[in-house]
C-alpha cells in the first residue's frame, strides 16, 4: 500500500483528491492536515509514502515545509499557482498539478509514483505495480508484469499483456518513461519489450509468446549489455 496525506488548507481540495485515489488500488489516506505544522507533526512519527502538497497555506508555505524535512518522500503538488512550477522541480518534486487538474491527468501523476526509481519503499513489488490506460472513454489497470511487449503504431501506442492487448493514444516513450527501466528495453524504434517474457533470441529477431519482433541495429549494442 501507498500510505498518502493531504496538506491543504481547503476542504474541498481533501474532499477532490481523496475522491480521486478512493478510484485507485494501493493508495490509503492515512492522515488530512490542514496546514503545514500539523503535516510537521504528523510525519515525523509515522511513515509516509506520499504527499498531496498545497503551496500557499497559513502559518507556513508549501515550499518553506518541504525544506524543513529531511528525506521527504513522494511529493506532488497541487495548486492554483504555476509560477512556482521550477522552484518545486528544484525541490525534486515528483508532479506539479495545477486545479483544477482533471483525473486523467491526476492519474499521470499517480503513474509516476508508481515507478519512482529512487524510492523503492513507496511500492510494492514489481508484481504489484500497475498502470492505468486510457482507452474507450475508460481507464484500465494494467499489472506491470503481464506485459510482454508495447509497440508504436502512427499516434497510438498498442500494449500487449498475458490478458489482452490495449490501444491507447500516444507515443511510445511516454509509455517507456513509466515502465522499470531494468526489466524493459526498447529494441527497435516501434517496440520494447518485457525482458522476464523473452523466450528466444535469433539474429536480428526476438520472440515471445509467439510474437516475432525485430531488434533495431540502433539498439543491437543496448540490447546485449541488457541481457547480461
Amino acid at each position: 500500500m501507498i500510505k498518502y496525506i493531504i496538506v491543504d488548507d481547503e476542504h474541498i481540495a481533501h474532499d477532490i483528491i481523496k475522491g480521486y485515489c478512493d478510484n485507485l488500488p494501493n493508495l490509503v489516506l492515512v492522515k488530512s492536515c490542514y496546514d503545514a505544522i500539523e503535516a510537521i507533526e504528523y510525519i515525523q512519527n509515522n511513515s509516509v509514502d506520499l504527499i498531496f502538497l498545497d503551496l500557499n497555506m497559513p502559518k507556513l508555505k508549501g515550499f518553506e515545509f518541504l525544506r524543513t524535512v529531511q528525506n521527504p518522500p513522494n511529493v506532488i503538488v497541487t495548486t492554483a499557482y504555476q509560477e512556482y512550477a521550477l522552484e518545486g522541480y528544484e525541490l525534486n518534486i515528483l508532479d506539479y498539478l495545477l486545479k483544477p487538474f482533471s483525473f486523467e491527468r491526476f492519474l499521470k501523476a499517480i503513474n509516476k509514483v508508481n515507478t519512482n526509481k529512487n524510492t523503492l519503499d513507496t511500492v510494492q513489488t514489481l508484481e504489484e505495480e500497475s498502470l492505468f490506460l486510457k482507452t474507450n472513454k475508460k481507464h484500465i489497470q494494467v499489472k506491470i508484469e503481464t506485459i510482454l511487449f508495447i509497440e508504436a503504431e502512427r499516434n497510438y501506442v498498442k500494449v500487449v499483456s498475458t490478458n489482452n492487448e490495449i490501444q491507447v493514444r500516444g507515443k511510445i516513450s511516454d509509455i517507456n518513461n513509466l515502465l522499470p527501466e531494468n526489466n524493459f528495453i526498447q529494441i527497435h524504434k516501434s517496440f520494447i519489450v518485457a525482458k522476464k517474457h523473452i523466450q528466444e533470441i535469433e539474429g536480428n529477431r526476438v520472440v515471445i509468446q509467439g510474437y516475432t519482433l525485430p531488434i533495431g541495429n540502433v539498439y543491437k549494442h543496448n540490447f546485449k549489455q541488457f541481457l547480461k
